[in-house]
């Protein structure tokens, strides 16, 4: 079985007894603090995923990895992101394949456009705001490595004023007034493009259907991913109390009439 170990500037998360999850960048001579004491970075570098370390009062943590999943929602972050539940089925109704080129807008924490670069797509983002362009590189930088930097290009740009290129395989819209972009997003997609729209409010659906009627777009649907776990305890076997249920609708369609 290959091991690989920490090293300087691995992300890792630290779970404590309670599956609380705490997300750390290792560097030498730093140390981690919590209420259930300090673990210092020195400590992990070397050890493998999976190790179990004793803080300084004694509590136990577990050290791993971070999925992208998980990364997402530790990550810092200036804007809300979207969230897992909803970033995997956009993958799924984008229908994101390596090399397709996709343009993005706004880009705020990063979180899509990660998924889409890990995808392996070429993402060109819009966004209005330097620190969440910024913010966002950094994160993707931090995540995916210096590498997935050359296949994502972030310009500050307002989508509603209009898109830049042609023939793109793929618009994403993260906005709060995606209808106003549906024109740009016709001329700026190649035929058979698909758009697809994360928006929290069934107000913004309407708008943005009736928008896409008018300039082209078909087989139009919109839906909303609901996230319920199970507790499973040997013979005890429930739902969870809690779900996450409404985060947002997606919204996808395809261009039929350039």
């Amino acid at each position: 079985m290959s091991v690989r170990p920490f090293v300087e500037g691995d992300q890792v998360l630290l779970v404590d007894r309670k599956q609380r999850r705490y997300l750390v960048a290792l560097q030498p001579g730093l140390e981690f603090h919590s209420h259930t004491g300090v673990i210092s970075h020195d400590s992990i570098l070397g050890s493998a995923e999976g190790s179990v370390l004793r803080s300084s009062r004694g509590s136990n943590f577990t050290v791993i990895r971070p999925t992208l999943a998980e990364y997402v929602l530790k990550m810092p972050r200036g804007a809300q992101v979207i969230y897992p539940k909803d970033l995997g089925p956009l993958l799924m109704l984008a229908d994101v394949f390596p090399g397709a080129r996709i343009i993005e807008s706004g880009v705020g924490s990063g979180a899509l456009s990660m998924t889409l670069l890990r995808a392996g797509a070429e993402v060109v983002g819009h966004e209005i705001r330097e620190d969440f362009a910024a913010r966002a590189r950094s994160n993707v930088e931090t995540m995916l490595g210096s590498d997935a930097l050359a296949r994502y290009d972030v310009r500050l740009q307002d989508a509603y004023e209009g898109l830049e290129g042609k023939d793109y395989d793929r618009v994403v819209l993260d906005i709060p007034e995606p209808w106003r972009v549906v024109p740009h997003a016709a001329t700026a997609l190649r035929a058979g493009g698909i758009v697809v729209v994360y928006t929290p409010s069934i107000v913004q659906v309407t708008k943005l259907q009736i928008a896409l009627d008018q300039h082209g777009f078909g087989f139009t649907e919109t839906l909303e991913v609901l996230n319920r776990t199970w507790h499973v305890d040997g013979d005890a076997v429930r739902p969870d109390h809690r779900m996450v249920a409404h985060t947002a609708f997606l919204t996808h369609a395809r261009l039929l009439e350039p």
